[in-house]
């Protein structure tokens, strides 16, 4: 692919990535940064004070403009003794089904917030998930990012 002007978007990437004839994998560390990057714009552009929900529709919003394929509100099943249990967890955001996003707006992270996040990893078989709090005056400070297993690799 040729680029006339401009720079290599994350956007234009990803169109490379799906155009070129060899198979691109992302990674999820590619993944987690393009959904921090995501995650900044929008904080950018709102700024606090707004309902999780906005915000996970604009980061999925964002996220889409930029390429990225992700999932809200994907519905999370506990496996019991063999037995699938629907109990209504719900992962907030999957990203190119290798993130979970979990979003908050809160005034702070409750440590059982930071715990939920666990078990979405292990139930969900993904090995980076990300807690993003946007009720923070700066958005750095209110990420937080988990590992299952080896996937820091």
């Amino acid at each position: 692919m040729r680029l006339v002007g401009g720079s290599f978007s994350a956007h234009n990437w990803r169109m490379a990535a799906h155009s070129s004839s060899s198979v691109s994998r992302l990674t999820p560390q590619q993944v987690s940064h393009a959904v921090i990057t995501a995650a900044m714009r929008v904080h950018s552009e709102l700024g606090t004070g707004l309902l999780e929900s906005a915000y996970a529709a604009c980061l999925h919003y964002e996220l889409g403009r930029a390429g990225y394929i992700s999932t809200t509100q994907l519905g999370l099943p506990v496996v019991y003794c063999g037995v699938k249990l629907g109990l209504g967890y719900r992962i907030d955001l999957l990203v190119e089904n290798l993130i979970v996003a979990e979003i908050k707006s809160v005034d702070a992270i409750p440590p059982v917030h930071q715990a939920q996040i666990i078990p979405y990893l292990k139930l969900s078989s993904k090995s980076i998930g990300l807690l993003i709090n946007f009720n923070v005056a700066h958005l750095k400070d209110g990420i937080k990012r988990f590992v299952n297993g080896t996937g820091w690799k």
